[in-house]
């Protein structure tokens, strides 16, 4: 699997999870160097796995919020403790 934005690839890893919907890929496979810490929001803090939100950089381009991990997971998202989500601008591929 691959996650994409504007031709970038910003993740590639064949051990990938899903879990609502939502394809996580190991930290590992992440290009966090294109990624920024997000602000925190009041509905972040109240989010009951610690979600953190990554603005997506290249250049002058940013996706705001369109990278997410979980920093302390309950049990149903222990699997993807630390992964990386991908949603709105960012194309998950086959």
């Amino acid at each position: 699997m691959r996650a994409l934005w504007n031709g970038t690839v910003l993740a590639d890893s064949e051990r990938t999870l899903e879990v609502d919907g939502y394809v996580y890929f190991p930290r590992a496979s992440v290009r966090m160097d294109l990624l920024r810490l997000a602000p925190k929001t009041d509905g972040d803090r109240a989010c009951p796995h610690g979600v953190q939100f990554y603005d997506v950089l290249q250049g002058e381009a940013c996706a705001e919020r369109n990278a997410w991990s979980y920093e302390k997971p309950g049990a149903r998202m222990q699997p993807v403790d630390h992964w990386l989500g991908f949603w709105d601008e960012v194309e998950v591929i086959a």
